[in-house]
Parts: structure tokens; sequence; C-alpha cells
């Protein structure tokens, strides 16, 4: 099944490229929409090595994902768990805490930190972040051979979601697609913090998937990045408007959560 929905690309300009968690009065973004084919992926073979991004059954203990004391308690190690068995890596680290997100159309968005859905096509960590933090992370005295970065999404509110997510098959990206970018953190109260990471400019090749209808024991795991040349390197995602949903139903709510595995030499 195949859908047709405006992705955010984003032009290479002048300026460089930055955009806010909250407020976004003051990104520098050249949004440059797109109508692209999506296509259900439910159907087919995706893998992480392959094309970036895969979708499992993993059922949580969680019982409110609201809840960022019960997420770090609970949801953190499952989802060391997770991404350990998926992997091999040697280590796995959580490296953020739960990011909850909201649909424009819930009065919840907006609200919390960093809680309204990525309307551009992004990646969440360029080449060199996704290197230093990597780096900063490792034990000491314990060489890497390779580190990957994996973005776990699950939706915590009933299907159908009004505003999915849909993730670009890595195979179709190239280097000259991806545009390095400031990801401002301006958290209330607290000073303002960056690093790099990458916005998406429009290359007729690219072929986005999603999954429809995803429930709280689905998890949709894909990389931003890869050091290890010959896997997929990295999925650009955006959140799009999803057409067909009823303007009753209930307004999306997601999880995601940042995990970085690391192999040592």
């Amino acid at each position: 099944m195949h859908t047709r929905a405006m992705i955010a690309y984003v032009r290479a300009g002048s300026r460089r490229p930055r955009y806010y968690a909250n407020d976004h009065s003051r990104d520098v973004l050249d949004i440059a929409p797109v109508e692209m084919v999506v296509t259900d992926a439910r159907a087919q073979a995706m893998t992480l090595d392959g094309a970036g991004f895969t979708l499992i059954l993993h059922r949580s203990a969680v019982a409110d994902f609201a809840d960022r004391a019960e997420v770090e308690a609970r949801y953190r190690p499952e989802i060391v768990e997770l991404v350990t068995a998926l992997s091999g890596a040697d280590l796995v680290l959580v490296n953020s805490p739960g990011i909850v997100r909201f649909s424009e159309r819930s009065p919840h968005s907006g609200l919390l930190d960093n809680s309204r859905p990525a309307r551009f096509a992004h990646v969440d960590v360029s080449d060199a972040t996704a290197a230093a933090f990597a780096h900063r992370a490792a034990p000491p005295g314990r060489p890497l051979a390779r580190f990957a970065h994996y973005n776990i999404w699950r939706a915590i509110s009933a299907p159908p979601q009004d505003v999915p997510l849909a993730v670009c098959d890595a195979r179709t990206v190239t280097a000259p697609d991806l545009i390095a970018a400031d990801a401002v953190f301006d958290s209330p109260g607290e000073p303002e913090w960056s690093f790099e990471g990458l916005v998406l400019a429009h290359a007729p090749g690219h072929r986005w998937h999603w999954f429809p209808d995803m429930h709280r024991e689905e998890a949709l795991i894909f990389k931003t990045h890869d050091s290890e040349a010959g896997r997929a390197h990295c999925v650009p995602h955006v959140a799009f408007d999803n057409s067909a949903c009823a303007a009753h139903a209930p307004p999306r709510a997601s999880i995601e959560m940042r995990a970085l595995a690391m192999w040592f030499a």
C-alpha cells in the first residue's frame, strides 16, 4: 500500500541551518516540501544493516510512558537489552531520557520540553557528532572497532496515527543529500547547548516508508549512524500528515529513546 505525503526537505542556502527543540520561530531552515510516495513497509523485509530500519514486536513493562521516573527505571534497561540483542554489540548505552512527543492536535504538544513532532527531514547526529559521542562514552582503555547510534520510536497512543513517522531507506541516501546543521536544545530555565545534526535535501531517488497503525507493543528501530562501511549508514526521518486519518482519531503520542552501541577491538 502506498500513500503520498508532503516531505519537508531543506534547501541549502548561504546560512548554516539551525533548528531549536522548542522555539521554532528561531529556526534557520529553508523548507522545500516535495510530494513523495511513502510505502507501507509492513509486508517488506527491512533490516537494520540493509535499509537501516526495522519494526519488531516488543512488549514493555512500562505502564505510563509519560512518567519519567518509570521510563528511567524500566524502559531504559529494556531498550539496552533490546538493542544489545539486535546488534550483538559489546556495550549499549541509552544516552538520553525518553523524548515524548505529541501531534499538534494534542493539548500536550509543545507543553513539555522538545514535545512537538519533527516536521522536517533530518538525521539526529552528523558523523562528527556520532564519533564524538562514541569516543566520549567508550570505557578507558577499550579501543572502539565500531559504533552505531539507534533511535527507538514507539507510538503510545491508539492507532491510527494522525502524524506518523516516515523513514528513508538508507540505501537511497547519498552524502550530497545531507546538510550539516546545528541542533539547539533550549530547555526552559537551562543554558542552551547544541551539537551538529543533519538535514536532508531532496533527491528523486529517495524511497520513503512508514508503518501504519502502530501500537504500544511495536517498536520502530532505525540507525542514525553506523561507523562500519558496508552497512546502512543513516536513516533520515520526518513526521508527516496522514491524510487518510479521520479527524476524530486520537492525536499521536510517541516516545523515542536514543541508544549507542559499541564494539571493541
